[in-house]
């Protein structure tokens, strides 16, 4: 293959995972709620909840979940980000790559062994996410990092799932804590005082 030729399909080739996103968010991270959860004041000065695309990360009262949320502060605390993204989920929110300082904050959560790889929405990314994120993912799990310390991490996917347990729920996530549980449809809640799950609302378009 001719030399300019080859340049110009590596080149399109780096442009897929862009060209994949029809929308682009920018602004400042104001909240954490998890690992791969956060509100994001944007230049339109408006508040938008981000799901972060492509990464599942323990949930707030799991093991890991507050490793999680810490990271995910560390990398975006204090920096300006750009939310990548093309869909909203059932609950309004952003469903996105998050990038910062020229990082994709997902995948370095996934090498930090602080989430798995999400392997039900891979369809949702660009191959070359897809490989990164898998491999990321392997090798995490092969030098032990983070969650994969653990002889066998509860997936958040099947820990959502779990019985519930009001009394572990109403001491985690009292509604002044700042804490948060999810539901067993993916929504998040807080419990107030007299036991009563509050739902929080719904991002609007």
């Amino acid at each position: 293959m001719p030399t300019v030729i080859r340049s110009v399909c590596v080149s399109l080739l780096l442009l897929l995972p862009l060209l994949a996103h029809a929308h682009a968010l920018t602004g400042k991270v104001t909240r954490v709620l998890d690992g791969d959860t956060l509100e994001v004041l944007g230049e339109d000065l408006k508040l938008h909840r981000i799901r972060l695309a492509g990464i599942d990360a323990p949930e707030t009262g799991q093991a890991f979940g507050a490793r999680a949320k810490q990271k995910l502060l560390a990398l975006v605390g204090g920096e300006a980000v750009a939310v990548e993204w093309d869909k909203r989920d059932k609950y309004g929110r952003v469903v996105g790559k998050l990038v910062a300082a020229d990082q994709d904050v997902n995948l370095a959560l996934i090498r930090a062994g602080l989430a798995w790889w999400y392997r039900k929405y891979a369809a949702e990314q660009s191959a070359v996410d897809r490989l990164l994120y898998e491999t990321a993912e392997e090798q995490a799990r092969t030098t032990r990092v983070g969650l994969w310390d653990d002889a066998s991490p509860n997936a958040p996917w099947d820990w959502r799932h779990r019985p519930s347990d009001p009394a572990q729920d109403a001491k985690i996530c009292a509604c002044d804590s700042g804490q948060v549980c999810v539901g067993k449809r993916g929504g998040h809640y807080c419990v107030r005082p007299g036991g009563g799950k509050k739902y929080l609302a719904r991002e609007t378009q």
